[in-house]
């Protein structure tokens, strides 16, 4: 059996837990929002046509913010088809995902659909193939309250109050050859903070975005985060990351390290932004919005789901439909204790996608709603993680992967909320053969009582959640957790996620 050590101490904080790493990401594509979240003829529908379980779920799920409406699709979007009276919308070929926009939900109907699940908006503007004014215009339909053109449009489309939207992503993946517009760092930089400066003179008060690259894998990676950032550091808040995994070649072995490469991934981008405010003798600092991560199968993705052709432009089809395993929610669990580990400069983090589409939650038409195996690892974190993260220090043995080198068998974080009282520690175990008994050291707080552990994993790493088996997998309570002389001590099954809450 493994056995690994966990000491942790409320006296050492990486930093506070930002509500936001647990945003997620709703983009024009597939059935993320037509037979996803927005289905009129369903049994369930309310009256603006909003599956009513599906924002159980959402709320349930406890999303923070919502990213919208790409992604890919924004790089093409007109914003002003999306408002106004729903039958002089026109109807828009996306070009990203090979398929034809209604335009039936738009900026208005998302943003009522939002205040249904409790959830802030994060815009995302186009800078591929429109630019300053044009985002300059959606600012200010969207923040000023009175008295303007756009802002009058707006409260003669039915809302008088402004959106008040303080996210804002500076485009998306703009390094990337599939994205209308794409362009080179230098051009990309300028009007990045062109833009960011014209939105400030309106509004002061916005968050900012700026594109990193579209990950680590690119080859523009590293250097276009510097240059990028040389051009707009005092103009943004933020620079994006990017990461999508996936199981290949049947190397389980190597996918559920993958958070050892997300790991590696915010150290990089974080040192590359503290070179640019070296350089620049700055005293800001600029944090990371992971505004897409997720378990992608985007190989299956490339060579069976796109949809080509002059004529073929359907409308919300099956795209990028995955289902999870309980392998793929273990990875997916240690992705989110990757993020939380870097509390200090990962503020805001979106899970890309929430509904259908790659996504923890899926639908059917005119049928039911259920719960993907990822969907447990993502609320039981954001229900739990409160407070501050805690600097912990973690001894385990190692195992050998083909793509990561050695890595931990165990990964680990905990989270401290001195007003609560609680403490919330969130645990995986990579091996595929052995159990793993872990011993938290708990010395420095006082008093301590085991309130819940909850464990997802099964003797089936593949086992799925699906429309025949909508409850096949889900969390179980640990039962040989026990607190005992100042630790809790639990056992991790193989290839396994778990979350231990105390008191």
């Amino acid at each position: 059996m493994v056995t690994a050590r966990l000491t942790i101490d409320p006296h050492f904080a990486v930093g506070p837990v930002n509500r936001r790493l647990f945003g997620s990401f709703v983009e024009h594509l597939g059935r993320c929002v037509y037979d996803g979240i927005y289905e009129p003829g369903h049994a369930a529908a309310d009256a603006e046509g909003f599956r009513k379980d599906v924002i159980e779920l959402v709320k349930e799920l406890g999303v923070s913010t919502v990213r919208y409406p790409g992604g890919n699709f924004v790089s093409g979007f007109r914003w002003e088809d999306s408002v106004g009276p729903r039958g002089e919308r026109p109807r828009r070929l996306d070009l990203a995902w090979h398929s034809t926009e209604t335009n039936e939900v738009g900026l208005h109907e998302f943003g009522s659909w939002l205040e249904k699940v409790g959830s802030e908006l994060m815009l995302a503007v186009n800078l591929g193939t429109r630019g300053t004014l044009e985002a300059l215009d959606l600012l200010e339909y969207s923040n000023i309250r009175s008295g303007t053109a756009l802002s009058e449009q707006r409260a003669a489309n039915g809302r008088a109050e402004p959106f008040g939207i303080k996210m804002w992503c500076l485009g998306n993946e703009m390094d990337g050859p599939w994205q209308l517009g794409h362009r080179s760092a230098e051009d990309y930089g300028k009007i990045a903070s062109q833009t960011a400066k014209a939105m400030r003179q309106m509004d002061p008060s916005v968050e900012l975005v700026a594109c990193g690259s579209s990950g680590a894998h690119m080859p523009t990676f590293g250097e276009w985060e510097r240059e990028v950032l040389t051009h707009t550091y005092e103009d943004v808040d933020y620079i994006s990351c990017h990461a999508y995994y996936e199981e290949k070649n049947g190397d389980l072995a190597s996918f559920l390290a993958s958070a050892v490469d997300m790991d590696r991934f915010i150290e990089s981008v974080v040192a590359t932004a503290d070179h640019v405010k070296a350089v620049n003798g700055s005293d800001k600092t600029i944090n990371i919005s992971f505004d897409e991560w997720n378990v992608w199968y985007l190989e299956r993705f490339e060579k069976v789901d796109k949809i080509q052709g002059l004529d073929n432009w359907p409308v919300a089809p099956r795209l990028l439909e995955d289902v999870y395993s309980v392998a793929d929610a273990v990875v997916f669990g240690n992705l989110l204790i990757s993020l939380l580990k870097h509390a200090d400069r990962v503020t805001s983090a979106s899970l890309a996608q929430l509904v259908n589409v790659i996504a923890p939650i899926m639908t059917e038409p005119g049928g039911p709603a259920w719960r993907q195996t990822t969907f447990f690892p993502f609320a039981l974190t954001s229900r739990l993680a409160a407070g501050e993260v805690l600097a912990t220090k973690l001894e385990s043995p190692g195992y050998d992967t083909a793509v990561y080198g050695t890595v931990p068998l165990i990964d680990a974080v905990a989270t401290h909320d001195a007003d609560r009282g609680t403490t919330s520690v969130f645990l995986v175990n990579r091996s595929q053969d052995e159990e793993a008994t872990i011993t938290v050291d708990l010395g420095a707080l006082e008093g301590v009582i085991l309130l819940d552990a909850q464990t997802l994993s099964d003797a089936d790493f593949y086992a799925k959640n699906t429309l025949e088996e909508p409850e096949r997998v889900g969390l179980s309570r640990n039962k040989s957790a026990e607190v005992r002389d100042g630790s809790v001590t639990v056992t991790l099954p193989p290839v396994s996620w778990t979350a231990l809450s105390l008191g």
